[in-house]
């Protein structure tokens, strides 16, 4: 068995910096202390990258034992590399699957429920958009941008479903799942399960970035300052939540 350290080495995040999954990644990756080189792409240009080690979407962790094309796979694949009080998921099996749960709904609902509605606003901005998806990129990726958005542009609408109908069912989906986490810390509680940062408060809060907007998230943009009125009204409305002020907090502990 060959050690931490040897595979730490070896570990090569590919990235579409924007993606709300990616950024799950990013911060397990920082959580935990472990090394790794993010290799950025925009939308079309991702699947060169990701295709050439077997993947299709991002992200794709590529380490020295396999390539991990899920979210959660990576999460779980990450936790074994550390040691039991670092872990991402409890040791008690109980909690563990309290943890799984929570991690499952965030990523299957309201992960696509925050892209839906996000783009129903912003995919028609093309200088937002831009500055969303080139963050960080090869420059040739950058500098193509232009051709390629049109094309991008329809497949975000149609792979998504991106229309005034499903943006306002997704805004409810969202409103659904903010309502449970407020639940869930009615109580007073730090964390979503125990007494630690565990996967289900990492997805929850790299997922709902987006219609939270935390002024410390790695990729920069004057986002409510840009964005729609009623996208920004609507942001400011779940900042208000106790959801919300969860997310910003989990943000700001992050960087401190």
């Amino acid at each position: 068995m060959k050690n931490v350290s040897t595979q730490q080495k070896q570990l090569r995040l590919i990235t579409i910096p924007v993606s709300h999954y990616c950024e799950k990644v990013r911060w397990a990756l920082t959580k935990l202390k472990l090394p790794y080189v993010e290799e950025a792409h925009t939308p079309l240009f991702h699947r060169f990258a990701t295709g050439s080690v077997g993947g299709k979407s991002t992200p794709v962790l590529v380490t020295e034992t396999g390539v991990f094309t899920d979210s959660t796979d990576i999460l779980q694949y990450l936790n074994k590399l550390v040691p039991d009080n670092a872990k991402l998921y409890p040791i008690d099996s109980e909690l563990r699957l309290k943890v799984e749960e929570l991690e499952d709904l965030f990523d299957r609902q309201l992960g696509p429920a925050i892209r839906t509605w996000a783009y129903f606003y912003t995919i028609n901005d093309s200088k937002f958009i831009k500055s969303k998806w080139t963050q960080g990129v090869p420059f040739v990726e950058e500098a193509l941008f232009p051709v390629v958005f049109p094309l991008m542009r329809q497949v975000v609408r149609q792979a998504y479903n991106v229309n005034a109908e499903s943006a306002a069912e997704a805004y409810e989906q969202i409103q659904s799942i903010f309502e449970k986490v407020n639940q869930l810390l009615a109580d007073g509680r730090t964390y979503l399960v125990g007494d630690s940062l565990s996967a289900a408060d990492i997805t929850f809060a790299a997922l709902a970035a987006p219609v939270i907007s935390p002024p410390e998230h790695p990729i920069k943009s004057s986002f409510l300052q840009n964005s729609p009125s009623e996208m920004t009204s609507k942001i400011n409305t779940f900042r208000e939540t106790p959801a919300g002020a969860y997310v910003l907090r989990l943000y700001h502990d992050r960087n401190n």
